[in-house]
């Protein structure tokens, strides 16, 4: 057992990794990661965040973590705590940069050799989830993701999507690149999946709906369900502020708690 430990390393705490992946930007990859993580603390969980979107660093500013810095320690980095109870640690490269609105304009293997740092050199610590923010897409960055994280047996991953078709298409390359990897697929979630009107709270459907469902329909992997967009979830996000504490009572809520839910009934069967 000691044996195991030891090659685990700074990862021989952490219980889960759920990896959220997006076939392109601006889904609201990020949204989910930290709704997810806020979830899972709420549920009464030790969370743990690893933002690896290097080149779009935005979860320290989703959880008003931007102004903090990381510090050395005998065993790697320190993580970020966001919170007085450290129930959720944060990394990001956005944490390692002189200045907020530095772009990170490396090459391939530089990023790649970050990604493999981020995993082996930060200590979390005991931790009961460790939610992997990544790029859009399915560069070099997520293979570097996927293998740097294979030793430690993932326990899958969430894909997102709008409901447009465009979307839809992108996470299809999304599915056969988990496929390829042998990464399992937790589910599909549907972002803005409408639009809640911050008067009456109804629901309209701006873009298409159903498509994140009929995806996963057809390729036989779980639909977690629709979040809606809702303004009082992008206000919270922009002010770093807890939306699942503060607004219990909005559509996005229950949508949002469901996906947590089954990510802990999966990990509770794995």
């Amino acid at each position: 057992m000691e044996k195991a430990t030891e090659e685990r390393g700074n990862l021989a705490g952490v219980q889960h990794i759920v990896l959220v992946l997006s076939g392109k930007g601006g889904v609201g990859k990020s949204t989910i990661s930290t709704q997810l993580a806020l979830a899972l603390r709420g549920a009464g969980k030790k969370v743990g965040i690893l933002d690896v979107d290097l080149c779009g660093p935005s979860t320290p500013h989703m959880l008003n973590a931007q102004d903090q810095e990381v510090h050395q320690c005998d065993g790697g980095w320190v993580p970020v705590f966001i919170d007085q109870d450290k129930s959720i640690a944060l990394m990001s490269i956005g944490f390692l940069l002189e200045k907020q609105d530095d772009a990170v304009v490396w090459r391939g293997p530089k990023k790649n050799a970050l990604i493999k740092q981020f995993v082996t050199d930060v200590t979390w610590g005991e931790l009961d989830f460790l939610v992997v923010d990544t790029p859009p897409g399915t560069s070099d960055e997520h293979i570097s993701a996927v293998e740097a994280l294979r030793p430690y047996k993932p326990l899958g991953a969430i894909l997102v999507t709008t409901p447009q078709a465009v979307s839809v298409g992108d996470v299809r390359r999304e599915l056969t690149f988990c496929k390829k990897t042998g990464l399992r697929v937790l589910g599909i979630v549907e972002n803005m999946s409408g639009f809640v009107c911050p008067h009456c709270s109804e629901c309209t459907n701006l873009f298409s709906k159903g498509g994140g469902q009929e995806l996963a329909d057809h390729a036989g992997v779980p639909f977690l369900g629709c979040v809606p967009l809702d303004p009082q979830l992008s206000q919270s996000l922009e002010a770093g502020r807890d939306f699942l504490q503060e607004f219990p009572k909005s559509l996005a809520f229950p949508a949002l708690a469901s996906i947590a839910q089954h990510i802990l009934t999966a990990a509770s069967s794995s």
